[in-house]
């Protein structure tokens, strides 16, 4: 008797669907993941847009010992932290030096409306301030968007 091996030629068809099937998974659960990381850096990029006002109402502050009565008082010419991402910044609260950012949801591909971080400046013992970002009026389901410095608040 003959014993006569049989070389295998390729892969069998069932081999290959569940190679097929695994990188199906796998492009499911990164797709997703992949748009977040997207649109959480475009709002990183409005919320370093805002360092020209934050400069300037922190060096009025350490000037006057008091936050500017408005953005003009502190040079800062409106609207500021613009880009194709960001439309400036909002809400100046006077007693507070606070403002809201201004997100262009739409260019940054989020799924709703409202994205809209705070930054909130606070007076350090060696008198400089402090600044700490928050999530605002930033719409639940859309706080993923934010960095995680401006997530906890």
């Amino acid at each position: 008797m003959r014993n006569i091996k049989r070389v295998q030629q390729g892969f069998t068809l069932i081999e290959l669907m569940i190679v097929i099937a695994i990188v199906a998974i796998l492009v499911a659960l990164a797709v997703p993941a992949y748009k977040d990381y997207t649109v959480r850096t475009k709002v990183a990029e409005c919320i370093n847009g805002a360092a020209v006002p934050k400069l300037a109402i922190s060096e009025y502050y350490e000037s006057m010992a008091n936050w500017p009565g408005t953005t003009n008082a502190a040079s800062v010419a409106s609207p500021a932290g613009v880009s194709q991402y960001c439309d400036g910044f909002d809400a100046y609260a006077t007693a507070t030096g606070a403002f809201a950012i201004n997100v262009n949801e739409t260019q940054v591909g989020a799924s709703s409306s409202t994205i809209q971080p705070v930054l909130t400046p606070a007076s350090n013992a060696q008198g400089g301030v402090d600044w700490r970002c928050s999530s605002g009026t930033t719409a639940a389901a859309d706080v993923k968007y934010l960095p995680a410095s401006c997530r906890g608040t």
